[in-house]
C-alpha cells in the first residue's frame, strides 16, 4: 500500500527540474548510490527491482544496487529512459537528471555539448580508502565548470563500522582542499549506498549525525538563478533552407544556452556582427510560439535574410555584448597523451565554434591534487594550468565570471578531445579598435530594400571577394582583369578593384608613410569598400601586393572570412595565409581563369537560379 501511494504521488505533474552531476574515484560506489536513489524514489520500471533480485538469487550472487544500472542499460532498446551518461528520477518536489561522469575524458567531452552543465554536484568519497588523487581532480573540475552547489557523500560507512572520527577526518581534510580552489561544500553526508543509510531515510546507526539525507538535501538545493533571465546566447548549429511547396523559410537553428528570444527581437551574430530582426520562432513538429527560453532546441527566421554560418553566437543587440578576440586567457585541465606545448597545433571548440589554436604562453601550472605550482612552458597529463592561446581567427565567447555557459571549451589534439576549461579573459590582439568600428557600422547599417537572396536569384551568383596577391611585378592586375572580363562575358555581375584605386582616391587624406598604422588604415578602407560591393551582390576581383597575415586579419574582421578567397601568385613565403588557390608565376591566364571558375562552382558561388 505504501509503495502504491508513493507511486501515485510521484505520478503527479512536477514542473521543476534539476541537473546533478555525480563524480568520484573508481569503485567509490557511484553506481550503487545511483541504483539506491532509483529504487528508493520508486523511479524504476514496475517489477524491475524484484526481477534483478531474483536473477541474483538464481545465480547464487549477492544482490547489489549497482546491478540495477546494468539491467536498465540492457533495456535501452525497449524505451527505458536511461543511458550510460544520464539517469532520471524524481521526488515530490522536482525531477532530477543525474549525469554520471565515468572518467575525465567523458566529463570534458560533455562540457560544450551541455551534458555537464549541472546546477549541483554529488562528489563521492570512499570512507575506507579516503581521499584519492581523483577526488581532488574531480573537485577542481567542478570548480572550473562553475558548479557552486557541491554535496560530498562519504560512502561505505558500513565498512568502517560507522566510525565518526574517520568521517570527521575526511571532512576536515577535503573541506580544506576545496577552500583552496574556491569551492565550498554545502554539506558532507555520511552514507552507505549498499545498506541505504542516510540516502532516503535517516540511519539509526549514526546517531552522531543530525543532518539531511541525500534526498532531503537534493530537494533543498536551489535551482540555478534562471538561465532564462540572463542575456540571450545561442550558438548557431545549422541553417536550414526550405523550398518545397512554396516554403521559402531559412531557419537559424541551435540550442539556447541562456536567456530568451521573442519575435521582434533585433539579433546580432558574433563574430561577424551581422544583424536582423526575428520574424518567427520555429520548433520541429510543434505549434507556433512567440518566445523560447534557455535549454530549448529551437530555430528562428529573420525579417532580413543575412548569411550566417555554423559557429556564430546569436545575441540580442541591446543586451551585453560577448567578447570577441583571437587571444584568450584560459584555465584548463589537460588529459592529452602528449604534453600541451607550443610545438603542437590544437583546435579549440567553444559552443559550435571550432578554430585552430596555438599555445602562446603558459602562465602557471598547478597540480590538481597537490596544488603545487610551476612556471614551465608545457602542461603534463592530469595537470591544471592557466594559459594563453592565439587563435587562427576570431571567436565569440563570454568571460567565465560573466557567463559560465559560453566560456567553456574543449581542446582537440590529433582528433581527440584532450583538455577542457573556461575562458577567463579576452586579451588585446591589436584589432579591438577595428571591431568597435565594425560593430558600430553593423548596428547603424540600413539594410537595402533588396535582399541578398533576391540579388542571388537575379544574378545567379553569391557575392564573393577573390583577392589576388603575391610579390610585385607578377602580372596580378592583368590576371584580375582577365578573370573579370571572362565572368562578365558569361553574364556575371563582376567588378575589378585594385588597392591602388583606393590608395590614391578615398585614402588620399592618409599620410603617405610606410607605417603599420597607415597600412592598417588603408586595408580597413579597402575592406569596407569591398564589403559594400559584396552587399550589392557582386563578385569582386581585387588585387594587393604582398598581402600579410595581419592584412588578412583586418579584411576578415570587416568581411566574413567565408566571403573571401585568397588567390596567391608565385612563391609563398608565409604559410599561415589562408590561401584558397595557388598558381605559379607565368601560368597562362586562361588556365588560371578555369581554375578560378572551378573554385567558384565548387563553392556554389555560381549556380542555376532555379536550384537556389
Amino acid at each position: 500500500m505504501h509503495n502504491n501511494q508513493n507511486r501515485s504521488e510521484s505520478a503527479k505533474i512536477i514542473n521543476e527540474n534539476m541537473n546533478i552531476v555525480i563524480v568520484g574515484h573508481v569503485d567509490h560506489g557511484k553506481s550503487t548510490i545511483i541504483g539506491r536513489l532509483l529504487a528508493d524514489t520508486n523511479s524504476l520500471p514496475e517489477g524491475k527491482l524484484e526481477q534483478v533480485k531474483e536473477t541474483c538469487r538464481r545465480n547464487a550472487k549477492p544482490f547489489e544496487y549497482a546491478f540495477l544500472l546494468d539491467a536498465l542499460k540492457d533495456e535501452q532498446a525497449q524505451g527505458i529512459t536511461i543511458d550510460t551518461a544520464r539517469v532520471f528520477f524524481k521526488t515530490k518536489k522536482r525531477k532530477y537528471i543525474i549525469i554520471d561522469a565515468p572518467g575525465h575524458i567523458e566529463f570534458l567531452k560533455n562540457m560544450v555539448t551541455g551534458a555537464a552543465r549541472a546546477e549541483a554536484a554529488l562528489l563521492v568519497i570512499d570512507a575506507q580508502e579516503g581521499i584519492m588523487e581523483n577526488s581532488k581532480r574531480h573537485g577542481y573540475l567542478l570548480s572550473m565548470l562553475g558548479i557552486k552547489q557541491v554535496v560530498v557523500l562519504v560512502n561505505k560507512m558500513d565498512l568502517i563500522d560507522y566510525n565518526q572520527r574517520r568521517y570527521e577526518q575526511i571532512v576536515e581534510e577535503y573541506r580544506a582542499f576545496l577552500s583552496q580552489i574556491g569551492v565550498e561544500a554545502d554539506l558532507f553526508i555520511p552514507i552507505s549506498g549498499f545498506m541505504g543509510d542516510n540516502v532516503a531515510s535517516i540511519s539509526n546507526k549514526m546517531p552522531w549525525y543530525n543532518g539531511n539525507t541525500v534526498l532531503e538535501k537534493l530537494d533543498l538545493l536551489n535551482n540555478q538563478k534562471g538561465v532564462k533571465d540572463q542575456v540571450f546566447r545561442m550558438p548557431v548549429q545549422s541553417i536550414y533552407k526550405f523550398t518545397a511547396g512554396g516554403d521559402d523559410r531559412r531557419i537559424i537553428a541551435g540550442t539556447i544556452d541562456t536567456g530568451k528570444i521573442r519575435v521582434g527581437n533585433e539579433v546580432i551574430f558574433y563574430p561577424s556582427g551581422k544583424k536582423s530582426k526575428v520574424k518567427s520562432i520555429e520548433r520541429f513538429n510543434a505549434s507556433r510560439i512567440n518566445e523560447d527560453i534557455a535549454g530549448s532546441a529551437t530555430g528562428f527566421t529573420l525579417e532580413e535574410q543575412i548569411y550566417v554560418t555554423r559557429g556564430e553566437l546569436a545575441c540580442i543587440i541591446d543586451e551585453r555584448k560577448p567578447e570577441v578576440s583571437t587571444r584568450i586567457k584560459t584555465k584548463l585541465f589537460w588529459l592529452g597523451k602528449e604534453n600541451l606545448s607550443s610545438n603542437r597545433g590544437y583546435y579549440i571548440k567553444v559552443g559550435t565554434q571550432r578554430v585552430r589554436a596555438d599555445l602562446e604562453e603558459v602562465i602557471t601550472v598547478l597540480d590538481a591534487s597537490t596544488l603545487s605550482t610551476t612556471t614551465r612552458q608545457y602542461v603534463q597529463r592530469h595537470e591544471v594550468a592557466e594559459v594563453i592561446f592565439k587563435l587562427e581567427k576570431e571567436i565569440a565567447f563570454d568571460r567565465a565570471e560573466n557567463l559560465t555557459e559560453t566560456s567553456r571549451f574543449v581542446l582537440v589534439d590529433n582528433y581527440e578531445i584532450s583538455g577542457g576549461g573556461i575562458v577567463v579573459d579576452s586579451l588585446e590582439d591589436g584589432k579591438d579598435w577595428l571591431r568597435e568600428k565594425v560593430d558600430r557600422r553593423n548596428i547603424k547599417w540600413i539594410e537595402s530594400a533588396v535582399t541578398k537572396e533576391e540579388r542571388g536569384i537575379r544574378y545567379a551568383q553569391k557575392p564573393i571577394m577573390i583577392l589576388i596577391s603575391g610579390k610585385k611585378e607578377l602580372g596580378k592586375k592583368d590576371i584580375a582583369r582577365y578573370i573579370e572580363r571572362g565572368l562578365f562575358i558569361e553574364g556575371r555581375n563582376v567588378y575589378y578593384l585594385g588597392i591602388g584605386n583606393v590608395l590614391y582616391g578615398i585614402d588620399a587624406d592618409i599620410k603617405e608613410e610606410n607605417s603599420m598604422e597607415d597600412r592598417e588604415a588603408h586595408f580597413r578602407r579597402f575592406a569596407e569598400i569591398s564589403n559594400i560591393m559584396l552587399d550589392a551582390g557582386d563578385i569582386l576581383i581585387a588585387t594587393a601586393d604582398d598581402i600579410q597575415e595581419s592584412d588578412m586579419n583586418i579584411i576578415n574582421t570587416v568581411i566574413d572570412s567565408s566571403d573571401v578567397k585568397l588567390l596567391w601568385v608565385g612563391a609563398v613565403n608565409d604559410h599561415n595565409l589562408p590561401i584558397a588557390l595557388h598558381v605559379e608565376e607565368n601560368e597562362i591566364k586562361e588556365e588560371i581563369y578555369l581554375k578560378v571558375k572551378k573554385m567558384l562552382l565548387d563553392a556554389k558561388v555560381l549556380f542555376d537560379p532555379l536550384n537556389y
